[in-house]
C-alpha cells in the first residue's frame, strides 16, 4: 500500500509520527516520508534515531495553520496522514480558532 509512495506525516515528530514512521520503514518501502512538523529540536532528535534511514526521510519545517507552507509541502505527494494536533484541552479551549 506504501511502497513506492511519497508520505506527507503532519505532526511528523510527535509520538504517533515517531511510532508511525517506524512502522512504515520496517513493514513498507516508501519512495520518502516528509515529516512535516514546527519543532527543530524534535526534527533533529527523530533525523538521529531513524539514521539508518535518512536516504527515505525528508524534514520539513511548518505549521498546519500557514497554508501556504502546507501547500509547498504537499507538491508531489501520494499520501498524507495528518497527525499535527493541539494535544491540551485547556489550550485548545482558551485558543479553538488555533485548533
Amino acid at each position: 500500500m506504501l511502497d513506492g509512495k511519497t508520505v506527507l506525516l503532519t505532526g511528523g515528530t510527535g509520538s504517533f509520527g515517531n511510532a508511525f514512521t517506524r512502522y512504515v520503514l520496517e513493514n513498507y518501502n516508501p519512495k520518502k516520508i516528509i515529516i512535516y512538523s514546527r519543532d527543530e529540536y524534535k526534527q533533529f532528535v527523530m533525523r538521529n534515531k531513524f539514521k539508518k534511514y535518512d536516504e527515505k526521510l525528508r524534514f520539513f519545517i511548518g505549521d498546519v495553520r500557514d497554508g501556504e507552507r502546507l501547500k509547498r509541502a504537499c507538491e508531489g505527494i501520494d499520501v498524507i496522514i495528518h497527525a499535527a494536533a493541539i494535544k491540551q484541552v485547556d489550550t485548545a479551549e482558551y485558543n479553538p480558532e488555533e485548533c
